[in-house]
């Protein structure tokens, strides 16, 4: 199914974490789109921030804010008066779960919660998307992908927190937003994405950071899980996934579901591969190390089956793991020299979406 991204020119679109990794990313691909985006956030806390340092403020409409102060992002959201949402704010790092669940709970199932409930009283949405996560399902480290029936039931603080979510989310749409009836009858789905990599990610215990920073340190790469199995792609696949179902269901609620998003299994590898092919592009010599600290329970093994979203959009992955190493090495050289980071964003995001025309 072809998708055209002028679909969101003049659009009033509400991103909620729209200052972290993806969100950046997504405010970048709106804004240059022609969209009219509105952000609810936390102020990046990072000493880098990709937000930031892509001067993202100048596209978009920031506010400030906890996703679990409801008045404060109600009246956020109402000012907006947004089309389409997409619910990205979120503690996104299965290790911060451990060290902080109760926070990670009350982020991750209230402020869902919480946008839905701004839905819900305002009449305008038509098209709303929440981004989960491939880890929300129960995972018996199986050797094939799970589907979008399979449990529901993730393992940590943080995937449980995700799956939470999920169910939250299909009982508003039941309940609230599938009556033919009612004014806000609003069209609903959730994308579970793989492990996302790309420029501009700084976030502690993520695989890619951790390289980008040993590298910059002229130091041993140390890598914990080398043996894991993670459905990596790079961060451009799931956000063309979202728009696309977004735009889609606003014109039909016949596509309102839940999807999974994430490569195709021959991209579906070993950590330790993983930072093999970022070794190959970053050059200098750097090498990894294996290392156990003893860190928490996290899944040895995991992949998702896109079927069901190839089926019924016709998708397919656009760049292989690769690629996906290639333009995140790129994205950070550019960074690390000072470069024109905006312009490396766009020319990576054209880049993508000229390819995808072409399949």
């Amino acid at each position: 199914m072809m998708f055209d991204i002028t679909f969101y020119k003049g659009k009033r679109v509400f991103i909620t974490g729209h200052t972290g990794f993806k969100g950046s990313w997504l405010c970048k691909i709106l804004a240059d789109a022609g969209a009219v985006v509105t952000g609810y956030s936390l102020e990046p806390e990072e000493r880098i921030s990709l937000f930031k340092i892509a001067h993202l403020e100048e596209d978009v409409h920031s506010i400030y804010g906890d996703i679990r102060d409801y008045s404060a992002l109600k009246e956020a959201f109402d000012k907006a008066q947004p089309e389409i949402v997409f619910h990205l704010a979120a503690q996104s790092i299965v290790r911060e779960g451990y060290n902080n669940p109760a926070y990670t709970y009350e982020t991750n199932i209230m402020g869902t919660v919480n946008i839905l409930e701004c839905i819900r009283h305002n009449c305008n949405v038509k098209s709303f998307v929440n981004v989960t996560t491939d880890k929300v399902y129960l995972n018996r480290e199986w050797e094939w992908g799970y589907r979008e029936n399979d449990v529901l039931n993730g393992y940590d603080p943080y995937s449980n927190s995700k799956s939470c979510s999920e169910l939250i989310t299909h009982t508003y749409k039941r309940c609230f937003f599938s009556n033919e009836t009612e004014m806000n009858r609003v069209a609903v789905s959730t994308v579970r994405a793989g492990n996302v990599i790309g420029g501009g990610d700084f976030a502690n215990y993520r695989i890619i950071p951790d390289c980008v920073r040993a590298a910059m340190e002229q130091k041993d790469i140390v890598v914990r899980n080398p043996f894991s199995i993670r459905p990596y792609q790079h961060v451009l696949e799931p956000l063309y996934v979202y728009l696309m179902i977004a735009a889609n269901q606003y014109n039909s609620t016949n596509y309102s579901d839940w999807y999974n998003v994430g490569p195709n299994d021959s991209d579906c590898l070993q950590t330790g591969e993983l930072v093999e092919l970022f070794v190959k592009y970053w050059g200098n010599h750097i090498k990894w190390v294996s290392h156990s600290d003893d860190s928490p329970h996290e899944a040895s093994f995991l992949k998702l089956d896109c079927s069901k979203l190839k089926k019924v959009f016709g998708w397919s992955p656009n760049w292989d793991i690769e690629t996906a190493v290639a333009m995140t090495v790129e994205w950070y050289k550019c960074w690390a020299k000072s470069g024109d980071i905006r312009a490396c964003m766009d020319k990576q995001i054209d880049k993508f979406y000229r390819s995808s025309l072409k399949r």
